[in-house]
């Protein structure tokens, strides 16, 4: 080896590990440096999640550019796509995500149980209690559960502010709503059957409530996205259990899509991060964790992703102490803890499908 070449190659050695001494945020433990460099050995963090790879884009640039030796594999599934292939990538014994990050919140929690390692992350104290499980699940984001409407086919005087007034809306005009209501297939999506059931929890006359906003005919989708694509184009005029976080960046480019925050009670999801028991890449994973949760992460997230922060100290509107500003009490943020895993149970989950069914044939 020439004397330019090790020259060169020291430089680039010391050069990487200045860029990640410099990264690392105040406050964070005296030894933290030693994860940054098992990271850097590893090289890359598999990340299998929920969020949309366009959404996730801007977070996972500033995580690169922050630790420039790691590189983010990320994959991006459905919500019941992730949980399956995950399942059975365990039960095989061979590679698999580092990080699951999901927004179907019961359906990790259950994965987390069975499957994560035990993380006590720096920027915990800066949680919501109710947002961390046992040192293993972290909820990352708090996003409000919204109507959204076609702006040219609602009158404004029409538009809902409550669940109630939803179920009076339609059920008072069926014609007009007749298979132009729109909400997630709770067989197909594991977010809106978790969805369905907070609000059961949230609304003792839930599936009367369900009736009347069915009383039309549903027109069931598994993703936000379709459900959005179709009420901008008239094709459904109205939607219910809609992840404000998505129908904020899309009306600020789609003049047709309105949004209602609902102010009898507004769900809050909070999606739910954990990293592998199994992790092949588990301090890259910790960094991936650490990150998301951070000041910086987070002011992505809330900023350039849309996806409202679970901080209170990001800059802007667009995390809890904004919303709250915004919601106040109607605010019922979903807990990360076991009262998730209630309705997973096969019979409970299957008796729970047929109650809707049957509300929402009605």
């Amino acid at each position: 080896m020439s004397n330019k070449l090790r020259i060169s190659l020291i430089a680039s050695a010391v050069l990487m590990s200045s860029s990640a001494m410099s990264a690392l945020p105040q406050g964070y433990p005296a030894d933290y440096q030693k994860i940054v460099d098992a990271a850097t050995k590893e090289g890359k963090v598999v990340v299998y999640s929920t969020t949309d790879t366009k959404a996730a884009g801007p977070l996972i640039q500033g995580f690169e550019a922050t630790y420039p030796g790691i590189k983010v594999e990320y994959n991006d599934m459905n919500s019941t796509e992730l949980y399956n292939r995950y399942i059975s990538e365990q039960a095989a014994g061979g590679t698999s995500g580092d990080v699951v990050w999901s927004s179907s919140m019961d359906t990790a929690l259950k994965l987390a149980t069975d499957y994560a390692q035990e993380y006590k992350s720096p920027e915990q104290s800066q949680l919501p209690k109710w947002a961390v499980w046992k040192d293993k699940a972290y909820g990352t984001t708090y996003e409000p559960v919204v109507f959204i409407y076609n702006k040219r086919l609602i009158p404004a005087g029409d538009v809902p502010d409550s669940h109630a007034a939803l179920a009076k809306l339609i059920a008072s005009q069926t014609d007009k709503f007749s298979k132009k209501v729109t909400t997630y297939d709770i067989e197909k999506s594991g977010l809106g059957f978790m969805l369905s059931v907070q609000d059961f929890k949230a609304d003792p006359n839930y599936f009367k409530t369900l009736a009347d906003v069915a009383k039309g005919g549903l027109a069931v989708q598994s993703s936000t996205g379709t459900m959005m694509e179709r009420v901008s184009s008239g094709e459904n005029l109205i939607g219910f259990n809609i992840l404000g976080s998505y129908a904020e960046a899309r009306a600020k480019t789609d003049p047709s899509l309105g949004i209602s925050y609902p102010k009898d009670y507004t769900l809050v999801l909070s999606r739910v991060s954990f990293i592998s028991q199994e992790s092949k890449n588990s301090n890259a994973a910790r960094l991936w964790l650490d990150y998301v949760l951070s000041e910086k992460g987070q002011s992505i997230l809330a900023n350039q992703a849309d996806i409202p922060s679970i901080r209170n100290d990001i800059e802007g509107k667009n995390d809890i102490d904004g919303l709250t500003k915004m919601l106040g009490n109607a605010l019922k943020p979903i807990p990360v803890d076991e009262t998730l895993l209630e309705y997973l149970q096969q019979k409970k989950r299957l008796d729970y499908i047929k109650q809707w069914r049957t509300a929402a044939s009605k």
